[in-house]
C-alpha cells in the first residue's frame, strides 16, 4: 500500500519494482545468516531466519511520494500470509519465494534493537519521523516471542523520536505501556489495518491475521489509553471486499472505536504480487478472474474507479458521525477524523 520505485534493467529491458522501505539495497541480507531455527509452540511451520542487519533505519526513496522519509521493518516475510501483500516481491531479493516461503520463512533481524538505538543516537541523526509496518507487520506472529517491535518502541521512546505503526495484529495491545510511555515524550500515531468485518472475506484472504473484530476493538483500547489510533480499510478487493454495506460496517465500527483517522484504499497488483494473486483468484474465485484482468491492466485500478471509491468512503464516514478530509498525496487514500461518538469503546465482539 506504500510506495514504490521502478528501475529499468538495462540489459534485460524489465521493469523492476522496489518498495519504498523494503531494504532492498541489503541484496546481501541472507549472506549474514546466523542461524536457521525451526518454529516451535505458537510458531510451528515457521523457520526462523535470524540475521544481523547492518542498518535496520532505512530511507525512503524520494521518488516515492511518501508522507515519511523513514523506516524500521524488523521483520522480512510475514506469518499473516494475506493473499494480497504487496511485500511479497521483497524474498526475491534473498533467493525465497513470494508464495510460501514468503508466509513460512521468516528474516527476523536480530540486532533492530539495539541498531535503532545507535542509529537513532547518531549525532547526523535529525529526529525525523519513523514509520513502522510499511513492508511487512511488525506484529506478526514472530514479535510474540522476539519482542523486537517492543525493544524498538523503547528505544524511539528514550531518543524522544516520533514514530507510527501500522499493523494487523492486536498483539500492540502488549505494548500499550511502552506506547504510552514514549507518547508522553514524542508524537505517536497507530492505525490497525481492517480492510472488512466479513468473517468469510477475512478468513480467506488473511487467513494468520487475528479476527478483524478483535482488531477493532484494539482500535478502541489504544485510543482509551491516550495513544492515537486510526483505521486503513484495506485493501479493498474488488468483487470480494468492495460491496458498500461490507464498507459501511467497517466506517461505523471504526466511528464507533473512535479511530483518529480512517483511511481506505483499492487494492493494486505490482509486478511479483499480481502473479500470486491471481493464481489465488484462479483457485478460489474463479467467476472475478475476467473482471480483474479488464480492471488492472496495470498495477493500479483505473483514476475514476479510486476516485469514485474515495468519494464513497468520504460519504459513509460522514453518515457514521465522521468529518471529511482532502486525499493525500498517495494513491487512492482518504482520511477522516470522526466526530465524538457516545458509543467509544463499547464494540460488541462476534466470535
Amino acid at each position: 500500500m506504500f510506495g514504490m520505485v521502478a528501475r529499468m534493467d538495462a540489459t534485460q529491458q524489465t521493469l523492476r519494482w522496489r518498495l519504498a522501505d523494503d531494504d532492498g539495497a541489503q541484496t546481501d541480507l541472507l549472506g549474514d545468516l546466523v542461524e536457521r531455527v525451526p518454529g516451535r509452540g505458537e510458531l510451528v511451520g515457521l523457520e526462523l531466519l535470524h540475521v544481523r542487519a547492518g542498518r535496520v533505519v532505512n530511507r525512503v526513496p524520494e521518488a516515492s511520494a511518501m508522507p515519511f522519509r523513514w523506516t524500521i521493518n524488523a521483520y522480512r516475510g510475514c506469518s499473516h500470509a494475506c493473499v494480497y501483500c504487496f511485500a511479497r516481491p521483497t524474498h526475491e531479493y534473498l533467493g525465497l519465494g513470494t508464495g510460501e516461503d514468503f508466509d513460512r520463512r521468516i528474516v527476523v533481524k536480530v540486532n533492530a534493537v539495539d541498531r535503532v538505538r545507535s542509529e537513532v543516537g547518531s549525532p547526523r541523526w535529525r529526529g525525523e519521523h519513523i514509520a513502522m509496518g510499511t513492508n511487512t507487520d511488525p506484529y506478526q506472529t514472530a514479535e510474540g516471542r522476539y519482542r523486537l517491535t517492543r525493544g524498538i518502541i523503547g528505544a524511539l521512546g528514550e531518543a524522544a523520536n516520533p514514530f507510527s505503526i501500522l499493523t494487523k495484529s492486536t498483539l500492540i495491545l502488549r505494548d500499550i505501556d511502552v506506547l504510552r510511555d514514549a507518547a508522553g515524550r514524542t508524537g505517536v500515531r497507530t492505525d490497525l489495518s481492517i480492510g472488512t468485518l466479513d468473517r468469510e472475506a477475512w478468513r480467506a484472504t488473511e487467513p494468520g491475521t487475528p479476527n478483524p473484530l478483535r482488531r477493532m476493538d484494539a482500535v478502541a483500547r489504544l485510543n482509551e489509553a491516550g495513544i492515537p489510533c486510526g483505521v486503513f480499510i484495506a485493501p479493498v478487493l474488488p468483487g470480494i471486499t468492495d460491496d458498500p454495506a461490507m464498507l459501511e460496517d467497517v466506517v461505523r465500527a471504526a466511528v464507533r472505536a473512535g479511530a483518529v483517522g480512517i483511511t481506505s484504499i483499492l487494492l493494486h497488483l505490482r509486478p511479483g504480487v499480481r502473479g500470486h494473486y491471481m493464481e489465488w483468484l484462479r483457485e478460489t474465485r474463479p467467476e472475478l478472474v475476467a473482471e480483474y484482468i479488464r480492471r488492472y491492466p496495470r498495477s493500479y485500478a483505473p483514476e475514476d474507479a479510486r476516485r469514485d471509491h474515495d468519494a464513497r468512503i468520504r460519504r459513509m464516514v460522514r453518515r457514521a458521525g465522521g468529518v471529511s478530509m482532502a486525499p493525500m498525496a498517495m494513491r487512492g487514500r482518504i482520511r477522516a477524523t470522526p466526530a465524538p461518538d457516545p458509543h467509544r469503546g463499547q464494540l460488541t465482539l462476534l466470535g
